[in-house]
């Protein structure tokens, strides 16, 4: 048996908070289900790489990618219940995460998109929006423009699918509340879209944690900061470079939901309103 690597104090007091001893928790699936069923979202694909690893006698790094995409696929289903990939959505192996300066025309790459899509759902769109780290001005940010649509009802696709799929990118996959639409194959990665209910935690979040970003410039810089050492990290693990960025995520909303209280924060208008 290969001999036990120790793990991070962290990771050592959580699986002491559960019962299980650090140096003999057993298996690490099972050890990482049971740490995520005690803490919830803050439990991550790092994490179990580092439980699998230290079980293996090896560093998280040293993981074959084999593995390691096995171990995230398992992950993907824990993290998002009801989770439907579609069939040859695929998209062939890319190259490593590229973290980049801000581009100026990235708010301009996005108004496009926009007007084309809402010209081609009408009033199935509620809002449109720009989400995501290249919707914040000077934040680095992977080039890819990121479109949250929201809607009277996500589960009714026959209104919305084709019309996506028509402007910008086939349909990936589906979960409670959420469609995940993304270039397949050996496509050019410019732009994911996220179809949400109009009024769901899901839009909230997205669009409170964009605002903050916005009106809070050291938030925004120690993103950046955070985000271009998780790409040299996890360059080449989509999963675990999104993963890992959690802990900053879920504190920086714990701290953006109390900013909308005292600033009276609202959702953008519909484009109802706007038209």
């Amino acid at each position: 048996m290969p001999r036990r690597l120790e793990l991070s104090e962290a990771i050592a007091d959580r699986l002491r908070a559960i019962g299980l001893d650090p140096d003999a928790f057993g298996d690490p699936a099972g050890a990482w289900r049971g740490l995520r069923e005690r803490f919830g979202p803050r439990i991550t694909l790092i994490d179990r790489y580092e439980l699998e690893a230290a079980a293996r006698g090896v560093r998280p790094e040293e993981l074959p990618a084999d593995l390691r995409a096995r171990i995230g696929n398992e992950v993907l289903r824990i993290q998002f219940p009801g989770l439907e990939f579609v069939p040859s959505s695929e998209r062939s192996p890319g190259g490593p995460v590229a973290v980049v300066p801000y581009d100026r025309t990235w708010p301009r790459r996005f108004g496009d998109l926009r007007r084309r899509l809402a010209a081609e759902l009408g009033p199935v769109a509620v809002r449109i929006e720009h989400v995501g780290s290249t919707a914040v001005p000077d934040l680095a940010a992977k080039p890819i423009i990121d479109v949250q649509i929201s809607v009277g009802d996500v589960e009714a696709e026959a209104t919305y699918v084709a019309g996506i799929e028509r402007v910008a990118a086939p349909l990936r996959s589906r979960e409670p509340g959420h469609r995940y639409f993304r270039p397949a194959g050996d496509s050019l990665r410019f732009v994911h879209v996220h179809v949400c209910d109009a009024g769901s935690k899901w839009e909230r979040d997205h669009l409170l944690f964009r605002d903050y970003l916005r009106a809070h410039p050291h938030a925004r810089d120690t993103y950046g900061r955070i985000k271009r050492e998780l790409a040299t990290r996890y360059g080449d693990d989509r999963l675990a470079y999104t993963d890992a960025k959690s802990d900053f995520i879920l504190d920086t909303l714990d701290e953006a939901r109390e900013w909308a209280a005292r600033a009276d924060w609202q959702l953008p208008p519909s484009l109802a309103m706007t038209r």
